[in-house]
């Protein structure tokens, strides 16, 4: 632990003695009738000037992710035992006597029956049954299970679907930053990105495994605070390309306290990456303070990704909804029009 500051410590007297870290120079936002207008100026990688201007919907700052709150194990264990004794009482397994334990809190259910082989298939129904209720109670409440890559269980907040959720409120942000640069030139695009995203003032990442996704800011939640973790600035980072390019590929990768995001682009000689499912990503740092261009990380980050100490998870486009089929016209289920309807 102390190691871990003291190298924290002194990257942040390097990165401020190089004059590189991010400033944000700007922030304001102005209510008008349904909506806010957000404005932002912030210095670059380069040094040069920059700024953004766009309207979110009070709708969607407000109401969107309302009931998103940190993740209680106990309310959950309580949620889905309920879950569980309300769907075994509607359908009972045939064959068994199922007892409950009183408290509700307890997940403890012993299964009574003359035949040993009924009691054990009731047993692994019961098991599979409540899997599914705990996964439903999860998405419900914008959770999931994580495995971290020490091979220890946990819950945190569903990144991937903040982010697929959130690009359709961020809209109004493409035309504001494709009037400045090509969408054709990625690294551009995403530079200007991850400069806007660094200079936001960061705000401590609480421990996945204890935290529970508590001090996670959803992406407008974040921006209407102006401040974020490294969870919440890569879960920004990730909504706004999205909406710039939808159909790019990339992954959230987290390592100990941090969070980076790769984008499946050709790499240069200089790029860092790491390899998924046989696909190539070129990595990136959002969080800040320091300022990285797409394809540098920092020195900690580097040597976490080189130790295998991440976990990836994939943030690719969703499969667009398919198209019902058109009806032919000499299909049987379509009458021809009468001679008063021609």
């Amino acid at each position: 632990m102390i190691r871990l500051f003291l190298i924290n410590f002194f990257s942040c007297l390097l990165l401020l003695s190089l004059g590189v870290n991010a400033e944000q120079v700007l922030f304001s936002k102005k209510e008008r009738d349904n909506d806010y207008k957000f404005d932002y100026r912030w210095l670059d990688q380069q040094g040069d000037a920059q700024n953004l201007s766009f309207i979110l919907d009070k709708h969607a700052i407000f109401d969107r992710f309302r009931n998103f709150k940190s993740f209680k194990a106990d309310m959950a264990k309580v949620s889905v035992n309920n879950a569980l004794q309300k769907k075994l009482r509607t359908e009972r397994i045939k064959g068994v006597i199922i007892d409950f334990s009183k408290n509700s809190s307890d997940d403890e259910i012993k299964i009574r029956g003359r035949d040993n082989q009924a009691v054990n298939a009731a047993y692994a129904k019961i098991y599979q049954l409540k899997q599914s209720l705990t996964a439903d109670y999860l998405a419900d409440n914008f959770y999931q299970q994580f495995t971290t890559h020490d091979q220890i269980n946990a819950v945190k907040p569903d990144h991937a679907r903040f982010a697929n959720i959130s690009s359709a409120d961020l809209k109004s942000i493409k035309p504001s930053i494709l009037e400045k640069f090509s969408i054709k030139n990625i690294r551009k695009v995403t530079n200007y990105v991850l400069g806007f995203v660094q200079s936001i003032p960061y705000s401590t990442l609480e421990s996945r495994l204890t935290a529970s996704g508590a001090g996670f800011n959803p992406p407008l939640k974040l921006l209407w605070e102006n401040q974020g973790d490294c969870d919440s600035k890569v879960t920004l980072t990730a909504s706004i390309l999205r909406t710039l390019m939808p159909r790019i590929k990339m992954v959230l990768v987290f390592i100990d306290n941090h969070a980076l995001i790769g984008i499946e682009i050709p790499a240069t000689s200089d790029d860092l990456t790491i390899t998924l499912n046989g696909a190539s990503y070129v990595l990136a740092e959002p969080t800040g303070p320091g300022l990285f261009n797409l394809g540098e990380i920092a020195i900690e980050s580097e040597l976490a990704i080189g130790n295998g100490h991440y976990i990836a998870e994939q943030f690719h486009a969703l499969p667009k909804p398919k198209k019902p089929p058109v009806p032919k016209s000499n299909d049987a289920s379509v009458e021809a029009p009468r001679k008063d309807e021609r």
